[in-house]
């Protein structure tokens, strides 16, 4: 390395050193959406998690992308059933496991982590954060699967959220857990809902969470659907972007809401099939058709 080369590297050390990593869009990002979802009930002690891949680029704005804290394993994931290999090198901003969500915004450094998918595929390169010891979210191997799944369909996926919002949980235990039905009971409850998931809602039984079995089922749900129930637990949502992803589970959830407001009432005027065939083509967007009646 030369001497102008040494002299470019320390002014971006020394740049790097002047920006605060908890002023960083995608931690702030982070942060609030954390704190958003603890408001609203959805995410509940240590319940959910957020998994965000984030661009290198933005990234070594504010870190040493060649200094590596530790290494965390990706515990309990059978190698030959869980291939990490499109995620080499990607790098994700995640919550912690047995983190609080009520946490993450007052003490992002010790409730939030920055981590890069190791060349080994063996676990991930801790790059920021988890200072008090602490490592990804367990259910990490069932977002990567989802990443994966997710980027196969878009490139451009970049957000896997998993909570428990709460009429949608509670619509779990009154309504039939049949996707075609469900999805059709929540496109009548808002005239939007048909324009913001016109792929529908998929549906999983119930399943022990954090293990394999329960992360390659999903990320085989997530091949068609971009929001996923767990039944009985609830739902994983994937999209572009922090915003996208949250209005997605944010859309279910009120017409989840909307229902168990009305469930247990007659039913005098509803949103036909035609209107929502309407609404679909107004908005182009590519509907499940086999979902109407």
């Amino acid at each position: 390395m030369g001497f102008m080369d040494e002299i470019k590297k320390a002014g971006r050390e020394i740049k790097r050193a002047c920006k605060d990593i908890t002023a960083a869009p995608f931690v702030r990002e982070m942060c609030d959406t954390c704190a958003n979802m603890y408001r609203l009930g959805w995410d509940e002690r240590n319940g959910g998690n957020i998994s965000y891949m984030l661009d290198e680029k933005e990234v070594a704005e504010y870190l040493d992308l060649n200094k590596v804290i530790r290494t965390i394993p990706l515990m309990g994931v059978n190698a030959a059933a869980f291939d990490v290999t499109p995620l080499v090198g990607k790098i994700f901003i995640v919550t912690g496991t047995g983190k609080y969500f009520k946490n993450v915004k007052d003490d992002p450094e010790n409730n939030l982590g920055i981590v890069r998918v190791a060349q080994d595929k063996k676990g991930v390169e801790l790059l920021w954060g988890f200072a008090d010891g602490g490592r990804t979210t367990s259910e990490f191997p069932s977002h990567m699967m989802c990443h994966m799944a997710r980027l196969a369909q878009d490139p451009e996926n970049r957000v896997v959220m998993h909570c428990h919002p709460t009429h949608t949980l509670a619509m779990n235990y009154v309504h039939e857990l049949d996707e075609k039905k469900l999805t059709h009971t929540l496109w009548e409850m808002c005239t939007e809902c048909i324009v913001v998931f016109p792929d529908g809602v998929g549906i999983l039984p119930w399943m022990l969470c954090g293990t394999d079995e329960i992360g390659v089922a999903t990320a085989d749900k997530m091949r068609d659907f971009r929001i996923v129930v767990w039944a009985m637990h609830g739902v994983y949502g994937a999209g572009k972007t922090m915003d996208e992803t949250f209005g997605l589970i944010e859309t279910v959830e009120k017409a989840a809401q909307i229902y168990m407001l009305t469930c247990n009432r007659p039913r005098i005027n509803t949103i036909k099939d035609e209107d929502m065939v309407k609404l679909a083509e107004l908005f182009g967007v590519k509907y499940r058709k086999d979902f109407l009646n």
